[in-house]
């Protein structure tokens, strides 16, 4: 199963944070993680218009990252999780030391008896490399 990193981020953050930068910086992480094929790789921002957060004050901000692989050994899910998360910290830390955000990153396994898939894009990548 392709691994797929999703990062979801309270829409309050647009000013703050560029997210084009930081999904970029997730994506280049994750490449460089040998666990995880590169022609698989797919990251992904979701920005989320409605939202609470703790106590609901409007200066409250979220990321989350969720990252769904295949089956993995538990040190090499740890390693990946903490690559990413140390990648993602680096990234705000100037926003997280100004205003209240709440950073969280979690890797779902995905059951490959129920997930279908049609791609040919490992195809273009051989292409690429010749």
């Amino acid at each position: 199963a392709k691994p797929h990193q999703i990062i979801e981020y309270s829409a309050n953050l647009d000013a703050q944070i560029d997210m084009e930068a930081l999904v970029e910086t997730m994506h280049k992480t994750a490449v460089d993680i040998d666990a995880l094929p590169v022609g698989g790789i797919r990251t992904r921002a979701a920005r989320r218009d409605l939202y609470r957060i703790a106590d609901g004050h409007p200066d409250n901000t979220f990321i989350n990252v969720t990252l769904r692989v295949a089956p993995r050994p538990p040190d090499v899910k740890r390693e990946a999780g903490e690559r990413l998360f140390a990648a993602l910290k680096d990234f705000v830390q100037p926003v997280f030391e100004e205003q209240p955000l709440s950073l969280s990153l979690e890797i779902q396994e995905i059951d490959a008896e129920f997930r279908w898939k049609h791609s040919n894009i490992r195809d273009y990548l051989a292409q690429r490399e010749s």
